[in-house]
């Protein structure tokens, strides 16, 4: 889990550029919150706060849009820490991923909100109501400037957008043994061909394969989300079969205009069919 804070801290200081005090704000929210809730239920287990909490509450953090009012990324938070962690058990005992399930509580519940009102900060400020995210650009048939995407500079989740940062962030993991080469191939793999074949086949708002992955939050979701080690198969052919399972998921609903971003759906599917998907490869092996 240090090594999961480590490689988001570059991340962090990213966002921390573009948005400035209100990163900072929420950031005052969000992590007494959520280690808040965590120190209540593992007092009465007698147990102590893991720093897992640390992870899922700079996760959530980083997932959520810059104009997120502070009362709907408090209400994520306790989601998150108390239904998709605490009330499984605590660290280890979790179906689902804490800081994916507070997202799309938060992402269902108050749509508006969470899809409406992008900004672009530092040095690149403009008007939040006329700003729009790259994958809405792309949906609109519009093509995004490929360097700004590399670069992070554009609208979009606060941690989503330092490309760069998150790619270098998935070599550490993956050469500290941190985090599953395979997860995150097969999950950015299956992505980039399903697009492809939408394409090729001509399918109606299907987006063109190298923007629609350097877009959203898909990156930041492969590389730091998907490997949770605790909600992810354990064998290797099972999390192959999960990245694709992700990926595919995520290209398919991106192709409906209600929920323009479809990776938090897919990360909770592929949740759901991790135990699973182990049982198949071990019963498989043997």
């Amino acid at each position: 889990m240090r090594r999961v804070l480590l490689a988001l801290l570059p991340v962090y200081a990213f966002a921390l550029y573009l948005y400035g005090l209100h990163l900072i704000f929420l950031s005052l929210i969000v992590f007494p919150l959520g280690i808040g809730v965590e120190y209540l239920f593992e007092r009465t287990r007698q147990k102590k706060v893991s720093e897992a909490v640390f992870v899922t509450c700079l996760l959530y953090l980083l997932s959520l849009p810059p104009l997120v009012p502070w009362w709907i990324a408090a209400l994520g938070i306790l989601f998150a820490v108390f239904i998709a962690k605490e009330v499984f058990g605590g660290f280890g005992r979790n179906v689902f991923n804490p800081a994916i399930a507070g997202r799309l509580f938060v992402y269902i519940t108050f749509s508006p909100q969470m899809t409406s009102g992008w900004i672009l900060g530092g040095n690149f400020a403009i008007d939040a109501v006329s700003s729009a995210t790259p994958l809405a650009q792309l949906g609109a048939g519009q093509n995004p400037d490929l360097i700004n995407l590399l670069l992070g500079f554009r609208a979009g989740s606060m941690g989503e957008s330092p490309i760069i940062l998150i790619l270098l962030a998935a070599v550490f993991l993956i050469a500290t043994g941190t985090a599953k080469a395979w997860i995150m191939i097969s999950t950015l793999g299956s992505a980039a061909l399903f697009s492809y074949l939408l394409k090729f086949a001509g399918a109606a708002q299907a987006l063109p394969p190298l923007p629609a992955l350097l877009s959203g939050s898909l990156l930041f979701v492969a590389v730091f989300m998907t490997t949770d080690p605790v909600s992810a198969p354990k064998k290797m052919p099972a999390q192959i079969v999960y990245g694709i399972l992700i990926g595919s998921i995520t290209i398919l609903i991106r192709l409906f205009p209600l929920f323009r971003e479809g990776t938090s759906f897919a990360v909770l599917l592929g949740n759901t069919f991790a135990p699973l998907l182990d049982q198949i490869f071990t019963r498989v092996k043997t």
